[in-house]
């Protein structure tokens, strides 16, 4: 029964970190093609607050209860359970999505010192990529195809 707590808390901490990595790239789109003080200011302050209270501790929380599922999957893959491949590739996509989600970081300082090298336009394609990890881990965990 905790297992089945822990598993649907992990899923809503997956959704709320997704709903971060999808709205935060969109922030840098309408940040990176604004051109006024007041805007920029603005945006500046929806980033830091979407990131830092918002998606990086869904990601933590995530990660954390990911982590503790994992243990029971590495128990089973010990006895000789097979078809374990998906859970591993599965594991190398949400270190891709950790990574991700630093870059973002990295985008957010970038535009907090007002040294933003990227248009628009780099942000509207560097905003789909999640949407691909989601994709894949989606069809893993549910399909389990190898």
């Amino acid at each position: 029964m905790l297992q089945l707590w822990i598993k649907s808390f992990h899923i809503i901490s997956v959704v709320t970190w997704f709903a971060g990595l999808f709205y935060l790239p969109r922030l840098f789109i309408y940040h990176a093609m604004s051109d006024d003080a007041i805007s920029n200011d603005r945006f500046k302050v929806m980033e830091r607050k979407l990131y830092y209270g918002i998606t990086t501790p869904s990601a933590i929380v995530a990660v954390g209860l990911g982590i503790w599922l994992l243990v029971g999957y590495w128990w089973d893959a010990f006895l000789g359970v097979t078809g374990m491949g998906w859970l591993y590739t599965k594991i190398i996509l949400v270190v891709i999505l950790i990574a991700y989600h630093f870059y973002c970081g990295k985008f957010l300082k970038d535009f907090k010192h007002d040294r933003n090298r990227h248009s628009h336009v780099f942000y509207r394609w560097f905003n789909e990529f999640p949407v691909l990890i989601l994709i894949l881990a989606t069809i893993l965990v549910e399909l389990k195809p190898f």
